[in-house]
């Protein structure tokens, strides 16, 4: 007996026949598509000048918004609103109203991200302790009764104007922590 290696010709034919396989699984495979690639780049809805209401009847709690436009997408799972206001009435805690020029809602409204010229204020109008907050961008969680932002704001209340970057504020408790670079002024 010899020392070659003895192949016979029906195992060379099955593992042609297996590369080949694989071979034309990888050219008939779809591309991969990035994650970062929308499947549905157009809106599934568009509405124009809208408002609503949330209403909860046990705490009498009411929530309002409106927006100029509301952009939806089915693959983001997130609502976008041009020139959106939003106000929280609720018999416990001051009147908390703002308006941005963009807003996302994720989480079916339990986060509602606020950019560009953002205002916000707290109490009404004729109230010795209305307070006003100028801001870029603001978090806010309407459950909690809470907004946030890491980037500069502007806080007026009566004659003082504070300036910080990065604030906690709770409208529940009226508690507000400011995060860093805080510079008071009185007029």
């Amino acid at each position: 007996m010899s020392g070659r290696a003895y192949f016979s010709s029906p195992l060379i034919f099955l593992i042609i026949l297996v590369l080949l396989t694989f071979w034309l699984d990888l050219l008939t495979r779809p591309s991969e598509q990035n994650k970062n690639d929308n499947v549905y780049p157009n809106p599934d809805y568009i509405v124009e000048d809208l408002s609503g209401i949330r209403v909860d009847h046990e705490q009498d709690i009411q929530r309002k918004f409106s927006a100029q436009k509301l952009v939806h997408y089915l693959g983001d799972k997130v609502t976008h609103l041009a020139q959106a206001s939003f106000t929280n009435i609720d018999p416990e805690n001051p009147l908390l109203r703002l308006q941005a020029d963009q807003a996302e809602i994720k989480n079916k409204g339990e986060d509602i991200y606020l950019t560009g010229n953002v205002f916000a204020v707290r109490g009404t109008d004729d109230e010795k302790n209305k307070l006003t907050l100028k801001t870029d961008y603001l978090h806010l969680i309407p459950d909690e009764n809470l907004v946030k932002t890491d980037q500069a704001v502007i806080i007026t209340r009566l004659n003082t104007t504070i300036h910080a970057t990065g604030l906690e504020f709770n409208n529940r408790v009226g508690m507000i922590q400011l995060m860093s670079k805080v510079s008071a002024i009185n007029n």
